[in-house]
């Protein structure tokens, strides 16, 4: 009875921290359960697919936005230009006295005026147009520039994307022959330990081993500096899986519609837009030819004593040396255009031969892969089985079997390098121009703000 009474007595005196401890306690035992749950929600790994990853790439781009910052800065100046000049509001003192008796008198003199005068320079509707346009020409280079920004933005995402999607493939390609190959070094250790096998077999085996290791080191150098490249257009990619490949088999160029697809190329509409820039500039400076009216008036008024006067002006400017000036701007303009036109003309050709070098290796590199699913692959895999099922049954080598799985190793390797370079081709090719304002990757404010990697469940 007595220790019940003490042990009430003790629980009563440290209640405070009992429950305190017992506070502590509970908080730590659901900190053990969540930080596990919590740590595996934010390692697991989100999917980002081909599409999405463009669609990022544009709506975080703020090249874009600085383009459509500059169409706008052209349209308001576009405006300001078709406006006439501000007029000039005059205030004056005329003909006050220094000296004599009248000496800074402001009434006393009859030629001492206080004058009030507004004035207006006429700018022609003409000029005034001429000198809009030429904004106007500015306004469509920006849109040019942004959709050259635009394709330069999707073909390197695009790039980046299919570089890292097959680096991927090649790593896990690797990590599987890797595991068969760690199964065929246990199977020469245990043909070693039955007398069935040499020495030597272990330490080949164990070679090819770590030969597949060494490259899987490789791959994943290239991986991760593919996933860099990648990350500078979407964001992290540290627990990114890549998935939904598009189809780099197909392509919207064709040699038959060449020529007119190399006209739409924002360089060359770049270009374009920049020369009709030059010839807005032209006919702007050919309108500054045309003098412009300056109109004033006056009021003045003088003492009490006096009448007061108002005077009416006109002001003109005289381009009396008009071969070597005027005409001067307007041929520099015009020379400059030319320019343009000229560099066009040479760039449309680069692109051309260009483009037809991209698509015949393109069209060479699919059929080697052709080849390669059709022919070779089976060849080595067939190759690969027949040296295995020899080993196994006593009338083969083991280094028969490891050169036949390096051999279909390499060949599957060199499969995806090649589809890997046909896939940067093909971004080349598929975003080389923007066929239409309708395209899907037309208007950057289409996308929604909101992150598009989306976790695996």
């Amino acid at each position: 009875m007595s220790t019940v009474l003490i042990t009430s007595d003790v629980l009563n005196k440290y209640s405070p921290v009992l429950r305190r401890i017992w506070s502590y306690s509970f908080a730590l035992f659901v900190a053990c359960l969540t930080t596990p749950a919590m740590a595996e929600q934010k390692e697991q790994p989100v999917i980002l697919s081909f599409q999405d990853a463009l669609h990022i790439a544009e709506h975080r781009s703020h090249e874009l936005r600085a383009k459509d910052a500059s169409a706008q800065a052209a349209t308001e100046l576009a405006i300001e230009a078709s406006q006439l000049p501000d007029p000039m509001l005059q205030l004056s003192l005329d003909n006050m006295p220094l000296n004599g008796s009248m000496a800074y008198s402001l009434n006393e003199d009859f030629m001492t005026m206080r004058s009030i005068g507004i004035s207006q320079t006429f700018t022609s509707e003409a000029k005034r147009r001429a000198r809009e346009q030429v904004f106007e020409r500015q306004v469509e280079k920006a849109h040019a520039a942004k959709a050259l920004s635009l394709t330069e933005i999707l073909k390197n995402t695009s790039q980046a994307w299919l570089a890292s999607y097959y680096l991927q493939k090649m790593q896990a390609l690797l990590t599987s022959q890797k595991h068969e190959a760690t199964l065929q070094v246990k199977a020469a250790e245990a043909a070693y330990r039955g007398g069935r096998g040499s020495q030597s077999d272990i330490f080949l085996a164990r070679t090819a081993v770590a030969e597949i290791q060494d490259r899987i080191h490789q791959i994943k150098a290239n991986l991760n500096n593919a996933k860099t490249t990648l990350a500078r257009w979407v964001g992290d990619t540290t627990n990114v899986i890549l998935e939904n490949a598009p189809d780099i088999t197909q392509s919207a160029f064709d040699r038959q519609h060449l020529h007119h697809l190399i006209k739409e190329h924002p360089d060359i509409a770049l270009m374009m837009a920049e020369e009709d820039v030059a010839m807005a500039q032209a006919k702007a400076a050919r309108q500054e030819k045309h003098v412009d009216w300056t109109w004033s008036l006056m009021y003045s008024e003088r003492g009490s004593n006096f009448s007061d006067m108002i005077s009416l002006g006109v002001s003109v400017p005289l381009q009396w040396n008009q071969e070597n000036r005027q005409d001067r701007v307007v041929a520099a303009s015009l020379a400059k255009a030319e320019q343009l036109r000229l560099e066009r003309e040479e760039m449309t050709r680069e692109h051309l031969a260009e483009t037809e070098r991209w698509l015949t290796t393109w069209q060479s590199n699919l059929e080697r892969l052709r080849d390669y699913e059709n022919a070779l692959i089976p060849l080595v895999i067939h190759r690969s089985e027949a040296a295995l099922s020899e080993y196994r049954g006593g009338r083969g080598e083991l280094a028969d079997v490891l050169n036949a799985r390096k051999m279909e190793i390499a060949t599957r390797i060199e499969s995806l390098r090649i589809e890997m370079d046909t896939a940067e081709l093909w971004a080349i090719l598929e975003y080389l121009t923007l066929p239409n304002a309708d395209s899907e990757h037309a208007d950057t404010k289409s996308f929604p703000s909101s992150n598009l990697l989306e976790p695996i469940e």
